[in-house]
Order: C-alpha cells, then sequence, then structure tokens
C-alpha cells in the first residue's frame, strides 16, 4: 500500500505531468488528450458561462483557449494534502484567436491563478480555480487599467 506521503508526491506528479500534456496537445488542439487526465465523471467548480460543469465540456474550454490563445503553463507551486493540490500556476499565451468573443489582438498575456484538483484513482476527479481574467483583458485592451 503506498502511503500518504508517496500518494501525495505521485497527485503532485499526475498535475506536472497534466499541464506538460495539454501544453503539448494545445499546440495542435488535441482536447482528447484531456481523456488521459480527467475522470469520465469529472467536475468543474468553476465552468465557464454557459458550459456545464463536465469533462466534455472542459474538452470545449480547452480548444477554445487552443485556437484562441495558444500557450503554456508554468507551475510555481504545488502542495498536496490527502487528496488534494493546491497549485499557484501562470498561463501564458498569445491571443491570435476569437476568445469569448473578443477579436484577436495579437497581444502577448498572462494569467496567475491558484488551482485545487481533487485527485481519485489516478485522474483528476473535481477542478476549483481562481484566476486574474481582469488582468488579462487590461492585457489585451478590452478594458482600461484603474489609475
Amino acid at each position: 500500500m503506498v502511503d500518504e506521503k508517496n500518494r501525495q508526491e505521485e497527485n503532485k506528479e499526475l498535475i506536472r505531468k497534466y499541464f506538460k500534456a495539454i501544453d503539448e496537445a494545445g499546440k495542435v488542439g488535441d482536447a482528447d488528450i484531456l481523456d488521459e487526465f480527467l475522470a469520465e465523471d469529472f467536475i468543474e467548480h468553476n465552468p465557464f458561462p454557459g458550459l456545464p460543469p463536465t469533462r466534455e465540456n472542459w474538452k470545449i474550454a480547452f480548444k477554445m483557449f487552443a485556437d484562441g490563445a495558444p500557450g503554456y503553463h508554468v507551475i510555481e507551486e504545488l502542495i498536496a494534502e490527502g487528496d488534494m493540490v493546491v497549485g499557484r500556476i501562470t498561463a501564458y499565451g498569445k491571443h491570435t484567436g476569437n476568445l469569448f468573443g473578443i477579436p484577436p489582438t495579437n497581444k502577448d498575456f498572462s494569467m496567475k491563478g491558484i488551482a485545487i484538483w481533487k485527485i481519485k484513482d489516478g485522474k483528476i476527479k473535481e477542478h476549483w480555480n481562481q484566476t486574474d481574467e481582469l488582468g488579462v483583458m487590461i492585457q489585451l485592451g478590452v478594458f482600461k487599467p484603474p489609475h
């Protein structure tokens, strides 16, 4: 039986592999990579507007970002306890396609966020996140920065 510390390290490694895989798959828009990491009954607790909180709809969101703002992620920090992993993540992209109805600006941007993943049977079962969408909108010129 895997002890608690080893299981926590395995869960963090799953998240590292997940980001490496989605960054590579994002280059070609291959949303099916998510099947390797997300449980069939995956629940997204912060779904994008208009998308139900399911794995299939997470694939739609993945494709939207791969098409509209290709880029990559940097894992700043991962902390694990029990079956949960918490991470500070920075996403980097270039707004080259339609994203949330915003026409391409060809601007580079970064977005910081904090995410929580619940791991069960070697897959991501649940996901929560808070990201700096306002900061992205300012970087893209959609909103003016506050003075």
